[in-house]
C-alpha cells in the first residue's frame, strides 16, 4: 500500500512552500515573494510520530483566472487534491479571509476529503489572535494557527493530519526496490512530455514556454517491469543565461536530482542534435557516476532517410565521447513511439551499475589482458599490475595495485577498463578505477 498523502493547497502567496520546507526540513520548494513560483506539484517523504507520509506542495489556486500558467497551476492542485488522503488549506492571517479563500474552501468541501484549516503568519506565541475567528466562516471547523516562518503550530497541524490516516500497513517499509530515474536535459527537449507519457496523466506542466518546469518533481509509478520514481527536472540552462534567481535554484535542483537518481535519462532534441549544453548536462550525470541512457526525442518530426539514424548515432558518439557506455534510444515522447522500451533499458543499466564481480574473476581477466597486451615501459622500467579488486557499486569502483603509478598510462588504464566491460557487460554505467602503487597507504 502507498504511504498516506497530505496536500497543502491555497491561493498564491499564503506561505504553502515555506510551510512545506519547514515540515520537510530542507529547502526543496523554491520560496520567493513572487506569486506563482511553485507552478507544479512537489513531493517529499516525511514522518511524524512513527507514521511515514508523502507531503505535496501545490501551485496556488486562482479560482477565476484566464492566465495560462495559473490555469495549469489550478489543474495541478486539483490532481493533488484528488490523490490526497488529507488536505491542508493554508490561509493568511495578515490579509484575513478573502473571497478566493472562500472559493477554494467550497471546492475542497465538494471533494469530500478531510480538510484541515491552517491559518499561517500567526507568528506571535500566546492566545490566538482575534483575527483568527473570522476563518470559522469558511465552514471547515477549528482553524489551527501556524507560523511557517518560526514553526509554531506545526505539531498540532501534523497531529490533526495523522488522525485521518488509514491504519498502518506492514508493507510501508518495502521501499528498497524502487529505481529513481532523473529526466535531465536542456529546456524544451521534451522532459515533461516524456514524464507525462510514462505516467499517463497530465502530471507535469507541458507548455511551449521554455523554463515552465521550475522544480524537480517526483512521481511514483509501477508497471509489469518494476517500481520507479521519476524525477522531472527543471531544464538545465547555460550558466550565462541564468540571471533569474529562480532559474538559478532550478539548475541547482537538477544537479541535486541527478545526485538522488539511480538512472539518468539524458534528453536530446533530435531537431537540434547534440549542443554544447547537452554535453555539459551529460557531463553532470557522468561525473556523478550515474547509470545513463541517451534518449533522442522528437524523432517523429525529423525528416529521415536510410542513414539518418546512423548519422545521428555517430554524431552523439563523437560529441559525447566521454560516455561511450550509454545506450541510445530514439523516441517520440509526444506519440509514445518506443517509450515502452525504456523500462527494460532502465532495469538493465541499473543492474549493471550495481554489479559486483569476485576478485578471482577480475584477476583472471587482468592476467589474460596483460598477456595479450604487454604493460607499457618507460626508461627501461616496466609497469607491473599485481592485483585488482572491486571496492564499491553505483558505479562499479575498482582498485588496481601496481609497482609504479606513474608508469600506468591513461591509455593502458582504458584498455583494461574495456577488457573488464567486454567480460562483464557493464553497459550504461560509468566505471571508476583507482591506481595504487606498492607501499601506498
Amino acid at each position: 500500500m502507498a504511504k498516506p498523502m497530505v496536500a497543502i493547497v491555497g491561493r498564491p502567496n499564503v506561505g504553502k512552500s515555506m510551510m512545506f520546507n519547514k515540515l520537510v526540513g530542507k529547502r526543496m520548494s523554491i520560496v520567493e515573494d513572487t506569486p506563482g513560483v511553485t507552478r507544479d506539484r512537489l513531493y517529499s517523504e516525511c514522518d511524524w510520530n512513527g507514521r511515514d507520509f508523502v507531503l505535496v506542495d501545490t501551485g496556488g489556486i486562482e479560482p477565476h483566472s484566464d492566465n495560462q500558467i495559473l490555469k495549469f497551476m489550478r489543474e495541478q492542485a486539483l490532481i493533488a487534491i484528488e490523490n490526497a488522503d488529507v488536505i491542508v488549506l493554508m490561509t493568511d492571517l495578515k490579509t484575513g479571509m478573502t473571497a478566493a479563500d472562500k472559493d477554494v474552501a467550497n471546492m475542497l468541501l465538494r471533494s469530500k476529503k478531510p480538510v484541515i484549516l491552517a491559518v499561517n503568519k500567526a507568528d506571535k506565541i500566546g492566545d490566538p489572535p482575534a483575527e483568527l475567528y473570522e476563518f470559522y466562516n469558511l465552514g471547515l471547523g477549528d482553524p489551527i494557527p501556524v507560523s511557517a516562518l518560526h514553526g509554531h503550530g506545526t505539531g498540532d497541524l501534523l497531529d490533526a493530519c495523522v488522525e485521518y490516516f488509514p491504519p498502518k500497513d506492514e508493507d510501508e517499509d518495502e521501499e528498497d526496490d524502487i529505481i529513481n530515474i532523473a529526466v535531465i536535459g536542456k529546456p524544451n527537449a521534451g522532459k515533461s512530455s516524456l514524464t507525462n507519457q510514462i505516467l499517463g496523466e497530465e502530471r507535469v506542466i507541458v507548455s511551449d514556454v521554455p523554463g515552465t518546469t521550475r522544480d524537480a518533481v517526483d512521481s511514483y509509478f509501477e508497471n509489469e517491469h518494476g517500481r520507479y520514481t521519476i524525477i522531472d527536472t527543471a531544464g538545465i540552462r547555460r550558466k550565462s543565461r541564468v540571471t533569474d534567481e529562480i532559474e538559478k535554484f532550478s539548475v541547482l535542483r537538477s544537479t541535486l536530482a541527478v545526485d538522488r537518481a539511480d538512472v539518468c535519462l539524458i534528453m536530446i532534441d533530435a531537431t537540434e542534435g547534440v549542443t554544447e549544453q547537452d554535453t555539459k548536462i551529460a557531463g553532470i550525470a557522468h561525473e556523478a557516476g550515474k547509470a545513463s541512457i541517451i534518449v533522442v526525442n522528437k524523432w517523429d518530426i525529423v525528416e529521415k532517410d536510410d542513414k539518418t539514424m546512423q548519422k545521428m548515432t555517430e554524431d552523439i558518439r563523437r560529441e559525447l565521447a566521454f560516455m561511450p557506455y550509454a545506450p541510445i534510444l530514439f523516441i517520440s515522447a509526444k506519440t509514445g513511439q518506443r517509450v515502452h522500451k525504456l523500462y527494460e533499458m532502465v532495469n538493465h543499466v541499473y543492474e549493471m551499475s550495481c554489479m559486483r564481480v569476485t576478485t578471482g574473476m577480475l584477476n583472471n581477466v587482468l592476467a589474460d589482458a596483460t598477456a595479450r597486451v604487454q604493460p607499457p615501459t618507460d626508461r627501461g622500467k616496466r609497469l607491473k599490475v599485481y592485483y585488482i579488486t572491486q571496492t564499491g557499486v553505483k558505479p562499479p569502483n575498482f582498485v588496481m595495485f601496481c609497482n609504479d603509478a606513474e608508469l600506468f598510462h591513461f591509455s593502458y588504464q582504458r584498455y583494461l577498463e574495456n577488457r573488464i566491460r567486454e567480460t562483464f557487460g557493464l553497459e550504461g554505467t560509468p566505471v571508476r578505477i583507482v591506481i595504487r602503487q606498492k607501499g601506498d597507504k
